[in-house]
């Protein structure tokens, strides 16, 4: 806990030190990887090239500033970092390595105005929200190793089946080598995985596309130009190999009510829709599904979905598909974007919740446009499939 004095310096410091957040944490990064090369691994580094690491780590230091009094507040701005990390298998001893170079980071950014009392109360607050990770991640790890089927750590599995779903996206099938069962998970939720790839091992983590079966997961990955990981699944792996898994994470599950759902994608943002809706259906929901492709040979899990409609459940399910060029070719329903109109058009009566995943432009249009219907901020679910931002962030 800190003290009265700590507590009087952040509260003084707090808005400088925001004001040069970007800054400190793009310095941050690199810093760490020159002393710790070893934690490389656990970050895509597109995702530093791009800044978008730096700002989701921007982000998550002045919620926990702006919250830190208000335990379930934080929790739950914490709750998405928490899944990352645990898909990451990130552990206690790292939590010093972080803090050491956080602190020289801004250190050098802002020079003499942290003097030592400064520097004591920015690493007390560290410190202090290290801990309280710490406890909510050992907590989502120990629940999992607890399920019928769970495990801690890595586990390994190797691939038993894949399957072609378009031109860029392809499917796994992944069963554990040690034939045991594998644990249940909430549909929508991704999975960490480990591998090496030239020798170099690299964490990724992946929407599970398949329903829980207690036997297997499906990973359906799309080819990302100059993606090392999503390559290396399509050109290289193939039935047979191995790799090792962490737990399934992810805020991105169903509301526990009966209200009527609006499952919306963009590309490979399907991936996580298809075992929300087969949920819902269970549930007896009403399900509009509205999935945007770019063109007809990049529209995945067609076939898929005609099943799925097929098929006796209690709820309903509307299928609305989008093009964006092309002919539909008895595909697709519209052709062009994802617009407000269109939303209008297939919006359910009776208070809906709205889930979305897909490219971040195609997630900020997709808000506004459920904003402009009346749809309130609490029933507009989203997540980002690399490092969380908000979805209007400049």
């Amino acid at each position: 806990m800190l003290t009265a004095e700590q507590e009087r310096i952040i509260d003084a410091t707090a808005p400088v030190v925001a004001e040069h957040l970007d800054t400190i944490t793009r310095r941050f990064y690199p810093l760490m990887f020159e002393r710790y090369p070893e934690v490389a691994p656990f970050f895509n580094q597109t995702h530093q090239a791009d800044g978008g690491q730096p700002r989701a780590l921007a982000s998550s230091v002045l919620a926990y500033v702006q919250l830190r009094k208000e335990p379930e507040k934080v929790r739950t701005a914490l709750a998405t970092v928490v899944s990352k990390h645990v898909s990451l298998g990130i552990q206690p001893d790292q939590y010093p390595i972080v803090g050491e170079c956080l602190m020289v980071a801004i250190g050098e950014v802002l020079g003499d105005a942290v003097t030592p009392e400064v520097a004591d109360a920015w690493g007390a607050l560290y410190q202090e929200l290290a801990t309280l990770l710490i406890e909510l991640e050992d907590a989502s790890y120990r629940e999992f190793a607890e399920r019928p089927g769970g495990w801690r750590g890595t586990r390994r599995f190797s691939i038993a089946e894949t399957r072609q779903e378009s031109a860029v996206i392809r499917s796994f099938v992944l069963k554990p080598v040690d034939g045991g069962s594998v644990a249940d998970y909430q549909p929508g939720q991704f999975i960490g995985l480990k591998l090496s790839i030239d020798g170099e091992t690299v964490h990724r983590h992946y929407s599970l596309s398949g329903i829980p079966n207690g036997e297997s997961y499906r990973l359906s990955i799309k080819r990302e130009p100059g993606g090392k990981v999503s390559q290396h699944f399509h050109d290289t792996l193939d039935v047979g190999d191995e790799l090792e898994l962490l737990q399934p994470s992810g805020q991105l599950i169903l509301d526990e009510t009966t209200s009527p759902v609006m499952l919306i994608s963009g590309g490979v943002g399907q991936t996580p829709m298809l075992p929300m809706a087969c949920r819902a259906l269970e549930q007896g929901r009403q399900v509009v599904y509205v999935h945007a492709a770019q063109e007809r040979e990049q529209h995945a899990f067609a076939d898929e979905l005609d099943a799925l409609a097929k098929k006796d459940y209690p709820g309903t399910l509307t299928s609305v598909t989008l093009y964006e060029r092309g002919e539909g070719d008895g595909r697709a329903d519209h052709i062009g974007r994802v617009n407000r109109e269109l939303l209008e058009r297939h919006l359910p009566d009776g208070s809906p919740e709205c889930y979305f995943v897909g490219p971040q432009g195609f997630m900020t249009a997709v808000d506004e446009a459920l904003q402009e219907l009346g749809v309130p901020a609490e029933r507009r679910h989203y997540e980002h499939f690399g490092p969380s931002r908000p979805l209007h962030a400049a």
